[in-house]
């Protein structure tokens, strides 16, 4: 009994030192740069929106209120059945409908390709409606990081998180996958090829996508962010992945439970399979670890042993730091959820499993109304 107590401790501390491997450093955009430097490129935002009314209205207020640059804000309206397109009217946006959707198009792969075709600026900014600039200034840092890094490839942003219902809450665990996955943010750093772009803040050169061929190289991609950033990479364009702390935040499916679920299983299963081996395994184990780590207070209770309950409470608060830590890295999520963290592993799992039934069997997944083949 003792040996599997033992085994248990062992597997569940690596899996802990997973865990902060996998997201051992996670870069922002630099302040100092915003200071010293001056936009010199324009811009044009770029907003594919399929029945966003609820949620666009505080991203073009946001963009509105950017100070020292011109901003060319389009919304691409998906073929909204909603108030879409009149909120983005009444906040000056210039809207446009998705006319390229077609057989062999994503809905959101069309609408940012017919934004872009029509775009003035020399930089593109792709951005979900659901993501806000967090100050005044956020746009002019982000242009001027953007340039100052050569203003060459893709800079994309992991907005921060916040949450509000309990559901979104408990999904904590998803957003540090994602951002894990992207396998740039381990101890090697930027030895690991980044798997592709962050989707929701997206900044490159207009005439840099056109030379990959944009949106319309990617137009049959569930992951469209994930895609481009592989078509630039294959050019030998730099794809650089950040968080968007400080610089952009969103909120987590505030529309329900059944929306979460099915806005991440739309994705799980294709995206993981851009992650590294080497990332895959440590996200695993950090799972598996989190998962299995209640177990250990079984041993106590059939040994009647003090001190192998004070070594599973050691353990178990010590994996609740480190979870604690991960997740303080993607978002403003309430800590009331951590001391429940095998709870949150187990939900992860289930979705994730939900999403390769969608991807592997069933073929397709659902959307904002819509039914997507994979």
């Amino acid at each position: 009994m003792f040996i599997l107590f033992a085994i248990g401790i062992v597997l569940t501390i690596i899996g802990l030192a997973c865990g902060i491997i996998v997201l051992w450093r996670v870069p922002v955009l630099d302040s100092e740069v915003r200071r010293t430097d001056a936009v010199r490129s324009s811009i044009t935002i770029i907003i594919p929106a399929r029945n966003e009314e609820k949620r666009l209205a505080p991203l073009l207020e946001s963009i509105v209120m950017q100070k020292d640059i011109e901003v060319e804000t389009i919304v691409v309206d998906d073929d909204s059945t909603d108030r879409t397109a009149e909120i983005a009217y009444s906040y000056g946006a210039r809207v446009l409908p998705n006319e390229q959707f077609n057989k062999g198009w994503i809905g959101k792969s069309s609408a940012c390709w017919t934004g872009a075709v029509a775009a003035t600026g020399d930089l593109l900014l792709f951005m979900d409606a659901d993501t806000v600039f967090e100050d005044r200034d956020s746009l002019v840092s982000y242009i001027t990081n953007f340039e100052a890094a050569g203003g060459t490839g893709i800079l994309s942003l992991q907005p921060d998180h916040r949450p509000e219902h309990w559901y979104e809450q408990m999904a904590s665990i998803f957003p540090v996958v994602v951002m894990a996955g992207m396998n740039v943010f381990t101890i090697k750093g930027d030895l690991l090829k980044s798997a592709g772009s962050f989707g929701p803040c997206m900044l490159c050169a207009k005439d840099e996508y056109m030379k990959v061929g944009g949106h319309a190289a990617v137009r049959g991609a569930v992951m469209d962010d994930l895609a481009l950033g592989h078509e630039f990479q294959a050019k030998a364009l730099p794809v650089r992945c950040i968080s968007g702390r400080g610089t952009a935040w969103l909120r987590m499916y505030p529309e329900g439970f059944k929306q979460l679920v099915q806005g991440y299983s739309k994705s799980m299963a294709s995206g993981s399979v851009s992650t590294h081996p080497f990332v895959m395994l440590l996200i695993n184990l950090w799972i598996v670890g989190g998962t299995l780590s209640p177990l250990l207070f079984l041993f106590p209770v059939m040994t009647e042993s003090w001190i192998q309950l004070a070594v599973a409470v050691v353990v178990y608060a010590a994996y609740m730091f480190g979870v604690a830590r991960s997740v303080r890295k993607t978002g403003d999520f309430a800590m009331w959820t951590i001391p429940l963290f095998p709870l949150l592993f187990i939900f992860f799992i289930l979705v994730f499993l939900y999403s390769i039934y969608l991807s592997k069997r069933r073929k397709r997944v659902t959307w904002r109304g819509r039914d997507i083949e994979v």
